[in-house]
């Protein structure tokens, strides 16, 4: 049972750097441009804005620690990549919430009508 408890804390801190991550804007515009499919450089993913290249590294290595980049060499650059794997857990989650609610608000439609007749 603990090693259950334990499974479980550690898919919510998982889902809370996931959701945590994606709460920042910069950092949310850097995965919808990685979910192009293609790797950029550090270098190109500052184009366009104004972020130095230590900040957009800063919120790369978030995104990195959350399990939503991953950054390989190619050739003497690093270049990040989005990994579409690490949302599976989340909409997972979010389904799961989803449907409690879809539930819930059904119980409370059913407890009004029957109330009201």
């Amino acid at each position: 049972m603990r090693k259950q408890r334990n499974n479980m804390t550690a898919k919510q801190r998982d889902r809370a750097n996931i959701f945590a991550a994606l709460g920042d804007e910069t950092r949310l515009s850097l995965v919808t441009t990685l979910s192009a499919g293609r790797p950029h450089s550090i270098s190109r993913l500052k184009e366009g804005t104004q972020l130095t290249r230590q900040a957009i590294t800063k919120h790369l290595r978030v995104l990195e620690s959350a399990g939503m980049v991953r950054s390989v060499r190619l050739g003497r650059e690093n270049h990040f990549e989005f990994d579409p794997n690490s949302l599976d857990e989340v909409k997972e989650y979010l389904d799961f919430v989803s449907e409690q609610w879809d539930q819930a608000l059904s119980r409370l439609k059913s407890f009004v009508e029957d109330g009201t007749t």
